[in-house]
């Protein structure tokens, strides 16, 4: 479902620049330098509302958080959080995922979050799902040699359709859950996620490590 347009988002997000980045190309294999510090960079890609990576900033301060969301309702939404809670290793921005290679230099993420992205339910949408290969590619190339992906869904099949695309690509998968809420993964949820687990749904998660080298393959 879109959300409704907020009333006076241009003030708004006037008044979010510390936490905003505006131009994230300028920012390309400097984001250390952005943030003031050598600490390993984190990313979320579709950030909502901002509940999972605003927790996730508080609880390691010894790590830099970069949040994406596009739709702009729920990105002021965060970014208003943060100014409230003045976190220093958080910044937000509005950007495609399919580009990131273009404001990430090669290995300068160490961790993506894909938390309860769009299934795109129809095979002829694969395309846009982000765990589709050509985003696979862009996000092995920034990501740092030990880089991984951590995903959450609650949709069974997306997980299912994830598993094959990752396996085909050469990932490693890790700590496959089935049932995250009933695992002892400790686990920080997100809008979404309270949602669909108050209504019964089950919650899938996977850890994918970067490829394999081309030769173990062969």
């Amino acid at each position: 479902m879109r959300m409704r347009k907020k009333k006076n988002l241009d003030v708004r997000f006037e008044r979010c620049a510390s936490v905003m980045v505006s131009d994230p190309r300028a920012v390309r294999g400097k984001w250390r330098e952005k943030f003031g510090n050598d600490n390993p960079i984190r990313l979320e890609i579709g950030c909502g509302k901002g509940r999972f990576i605003l927790e996730t900033a508080r609880r390691n301060p010894d790590i830099n958080f970069v949040a994406i969301e596009k739709e702009e309702g729920a990105l002021i939404m965060a970014t208003e959080k943060a100014i409230a809670e003045e976190l220093p290793n958080l910044r937000f921005l509005s950007f495609d995922a399919a580009a990131l290679n273009e404001i990430f230099a090669p290995g300068e993420v160490s961790l993506i979050y894909l938390n309860f992205s769009d299934p795109w339910p129809p095979n002829r949408q694969r395309k846009r799902r982000l765990t589709w290969r050509a985003f696979l590619a862009v996000y092995d190339e920034i990501l740092e040699e030990e880089g991984a992906i951590f995903f959450k869904t609650d949709n069974q099949r997306l997980f299912e359709w994830s598993l094959g695309e990752l396996c085909q690509n050469g990932w490693l998968l890790q700590n496959i859950s089935l049932d995250l809420h009933n695992s002892d993964y400790d686990n920080i949820m997100t809008e979404y996620e309270e949602k669909f687990s108050a209504q019964g749904y089950r919650i899938y998660r996977v850890e994918a490590r970067k490829r394999i080298e081309k030769n173990l393959l062969k």
